[in-house]
């Protein structure tokens, strides 16, 4: 049984200056401005109660649950849609372990689809990147979630946050109970956003190292 990502109490839509850290694009922070707000519906997270509940970061210079099956993607690692990317994944103060990630897809939305976020979508053209996670490590991983961020051609912040999903258009699955086993999978899929340039990247930029240089498919 599979579970839905981690969602606050409002899921909330944020329009933030390009270049934002809390972005993790890499610019510095000063560069930021206040930015209006949106909500769209919440829902329910069934494993709010779960100790690993905690947003997800990796941390590459972590040994546990060392890679089997391949080396560990370098940051700054740029891949093609369709590649197959080992990663390490901590998840929470308790879940670590390496992850195989590969990006199958990168749609195009239409704008209609961001009405659940309210008039403050409005111009927004969503991108939902479609992605297969595998458990590699063998660690216990269930009912982790992995998310990726949307970038424009060449790598450049699309300038949203989007935090959330659009039900049964771009569902951020957690993983599932039995994700503790080498070679478990489960597919998911990261909601991002844009007003300007199309989104033509998926960028796995958890941890230090990765958030300065990210891992990055596209097309």
């Amino acid at each position: 049984m599979t579970h839905k990502g981690r969602i606050v109490t409002a899921v909330a839509l944020t329009t933030l200056a390009l270049g934002l850290t809390a972005c993790n694009d890499g610019e510095d922070s000063s560069s930021a401005q206040e930015s209006p707000s949106a909500s769209a519906p919440a829902s329910p997270d069934p494993a709010s109660s779960d100790p690993g509940s905690e947003s997800p970061s990796a941390d590459p210079g972590d040994d546990a649950g060392a890679p089997a099956g391949g080396d560990v993607a370098a940051p700054g690692t740029k891949l093609k849609i369709g590649d197959r990317a080992i990663l390490p994944f901590t998840y929470g103060t308790e879940k670590k372990g390496t992850v195989a990630v590969t990006v199958t897809a990168i749609e195009k939305g239409a704008e209609a689809d961001m009405a659940p976020f309210g008039a403050k979508a409005k111009g927004m053209t969503p991108y939902y990147i479609r992605m297969k996670v595998e458990n590699v490590s063998g660690t216990d991983l269930s009912y982790a979630s992995l998310r990726l961020r949307g970038k424009l051609e060449g790598g450049g912040p699309t300038g949203v946050i989007l935090i959330g999903d659009l039900p049964g258009k771009c569902d951020n699955e957690t993983a599932p109970r039995d994700f503790t086993t080498k070679g478990a999978s489960y597919e998911t899929c990261s909601l991002s956003a844009t007003k300007t340039d199309p989104i033509a990247a998926a960028s796995f930029e958890d941890g230090d190292a990765y958030s300065d240089s990210p891992v990055l498919w596209t097309s």
